[in-house]
């Protein structure tokens, strides 16, 4: 014969939660350490962190401090902050946050501390349950923890954070050069992305430079939302394509890019990109600048004498 599990309301259980569930848990941590991939032991209860004080500081088994907060109703913002108030407070390694009703929001994000902190966090659901006329039971169902998974968007999300710094330096230090230079991107702000450009005079043209980790490149991108316009512009720019590549002083790479709407005429450079020493950049960006001066003076008498009915399709 089987018996039917029922819940149990936390309050009968634990009526006060720091009085009650948080000694109970003091003492019986294993029912903690059962459910998650720590092996904690209890340090200290009602732990001061500032003007605050942490339900409980635990330790791992490598003597880190872990800091557990309770909740036994619906998990709320104000929690929320004070889990992340007290494990910096104290600069624990980990944060446990028990609730008896986790919010589908919270659980989001802790997944998003997992993934965009040095911390791992954890998030469990608090239930007791019974059989019959049995004694209540504590059951703990971890909603959301740190996993392999987590720590790899971590990781990418911080490259990519790295990324755009580099760039953003990079583009600085080229719109400074470019200035004492040429007006062509006087009134352009430095970005974090791999590409920064303005306009060359009709819609849809715009002169650019563009950097990879190992490579760099000026272009003039023809895009405009109908690929049919896009492919009339460059077939008309490369009817004058052997003036144009004598005015610009070498030859240029004419790309219709497959796959894609836009057109794109560039000069492509092996000298190195953002991820080259810094002390290469200069002698790449003064490449890059002297390149989009040539650009630019070879391809505007040309997009400026294209008919002007070109300009006003839809």
């Amino acid at each position: 014969m089987i018996g039917s599990l029922q819940r149990v309301d936390l309050r009968k259980v634990w009526p006060h939660e720091a009085q009650d569930f948080t000694t109970w848990l003091e003492d019986n941590i294993d029912e903690l350490n059962s459910v998650i991939d720590l092996s904690l032991s209890i340090v200290e209860r009602e732990h001061p962190a500032g003007n605050f004080s942490v339900d409980l500081v635990a330790e791992d088994e490598l003597g880190n401090p872990v800091i557990i907060e309770n909740q036994l109703e619906r998990s709320n913002h104000d929690h929320l902050g004070k889990l992340i108030t007290y494990l910096t407070a104290i600069d624990a390694k980990a944060a446990i946050w028990i609730v008896s009703d986790p919010r589908p929001e919270h659980i989001r994000a802790i997944s998003w501390l997992n993934e965009s902190s040095s911390a791992s966090f954890y998030l469990l659901k608090l239930e007791a349950v019974q059989i019959e006329d049995s004694q209540p039971a504590p059951l703990l169902t971890p909603m959301v923890g740190p996993s392999v998974e987590s720590q790899e968007v971590g990781e990418t999300k911080k490259e990519l954070a790295g990324r755009a710094d580099i760039r953003h330096r990079f583009w600085t230090q080229l719109l400074e050069r470019a200035r004492k230079k040429t007006k062509l991107f006087a009134d352009v702000s430095p970005s974090s992305r791999s590409l920064i450009s303005r306009g060359a005079g009709m819609r849809g043209l715009s002169f650019g430079f563009n950097i990879t980790k190992r490579e760099s490149m000026v272009a003039l991108s023809i895009a405009r939302a109908a690929e049919s316009e896009n492919e009339e512009i460059f077939d008309r720019l490369e009817k004058s394509k052997q003036k144009i590549e004598e005015a610009f002083g070498e030859q240029l790479e004419w790309q219709q890019l497959e796959g894609k709407r836009a057109c794109r005429i560039s000069k492509q450079f092996s000298l190195g990109g953002y991820r080259d020493d810094e002390e290469q950049w200069s002698k790449i960006q003064e490449a890059m600048i002297d390149a989009i001066i040539q650009l630019e003076a070879a391809l505007k008498p040309h997009i400026d004498r294209l008919p002007m009915y070109i300009d006003r399709l839809p």
